[in-house]
């Protein structure tokens, strides 16, 4: 005979056991993530801050193991196809470099629409959402989303104004670089990272486009001689994570890893600012001369690029809306 009792025992017993057989079925996932950044850049050493703290929080259950400089075989534009086609679960994906597959991705490289990382936490603010559509419809989650640091010209040779850049070939990450730099005189040149330095090393190119940290990264100082601050364009990293990867683990891991990536992203967002100035510190100190800018030469660039916001927008209709809201809080 089934007592009250002996019900309310075994019901107890199913649903404590029902609790044991959910903890049993949380996932045990081992990511390898890919980047094409070498082991001391700062967005990898985020990569692995996150990792580890992912390891540290989840008990081992969710490892992440960071696949520094590219050993995983892909190029920094191949990463949103690879997350997206599972190839590899996780990545850090530069957002400039996918516009070949969602041009949306090019909207903070549009010249000169942000001069500072407080301007561009504003723009965020509106084209995330834009971002976690794009990555939603290729099969991804984002996790965290960390800028480069303000961008420079990095040259062989010393120039006074935009004419002495007239033919330079200079190395360039994305298709809206080659168009802003193409309008001001330069030759400008698609490269990924990977064959950055190769290019250099040939006389293929005698300038590049990036931030200071990648100069370190690429020790420019052994190629180029200049620094120019025009920090003409923005770029930013952003770990994804794919989502069939994603779905396979438990409700309270997905929590768990999305809550430390937003716990931590501002704190990677300090890192890039420390990055920028320690960077072009030692640019200084491998030999390099930093440049000013005078104010008739970015009057002359800014004006030259200028009309690439409307060429921007109106070739990339859904970036209208976000791009808009920001230029009317920044009361542009």
């Amino acid at each position: 005979m089934i007592t009250r009792r002996n019900f309310t025992t075994g019901a107890a017993t199913l649903l404590a056991a029902g609790h044991i057989s959910t903890r049993a079925r949380a996932a045990t996932a081992s990511w390898d993530m890919s980047t094409v950044w070498p082991d001391g850049n700062f967005h990898t050493q985020n990569a692995m801050a996150f990792a580890e703290e992912v390891k540290k929080q989840s008990g081992g259950s969710v490892a992440i193991t960071v696949k520094a400089g590219g050993q995983l075989g892909f190029k920094g534009p191949e990463h949103l196809r690879a997350v997206r086609d599972g190839l590899v679960p996780l990545a850090d994906v530069l957002n400039i470099q996918q516009v070949g597959d969602e041009p949306f991705m090019g909207v903070e490289s549009i010249p000169f629409l942000c001069s500072s990382m407080d301007e561009l936490k504003v723009l965020h603010k509106y084209v995330r959402p834009e971002y976690e559509k794009v990555a939603a419809r290729n099969n991804q989650k984002i996790l965290y989303i960390v800028p480069w640091p303000t961008q420079y010209l990095h040259l062989k040779v010393k120039v006074a104004d935009v004419d002495g850049l007239k033919n330079i070939k200079i190395r360039v990450p994305d298709k809206n670089a080659v168009d802003m730099l193409a309008v001001v005189g330069m030759a400008p040149v698609m490269i990924p990272w990977g064959e950055t330095i190769p290019a250099l090393a040939s006389g293929a190119v005698a300038g590049v486009s990036t931030s200071a940290v990648s100069g370190v990264d690429g020790k420019f100082w052994e190629f180029l001689k200049y620094v120019y601050p025009t920090n003409h364009v923005w770029s930013s990293q952003m770990l994804t994570v794919n989502l069939d990867s994603w779905k396979a683990l438990s409700a309270d891991q997905q929590q768990m890893v999305a809550g430390i990536a937003a716990k931590m992203e501002p704190g990677f967002w300090a890192n890039s600012l420390k990055a920028d100035a320690d960077s072009l510190n030692r640019l200084k100190e491998g030999g390099m001369e930093v440049v000013p800018v005078s104010g008739a030469m970015m009057t002359d660039i800014r004006a030259k690029t200028a009309p690439q916001l409307d060429a921007f927008l109106k070739r990339v209709p859904a970036a209208d809306k976000p791009v808009r809201a920001y230029l009317a809080e920044m009361k542009r």
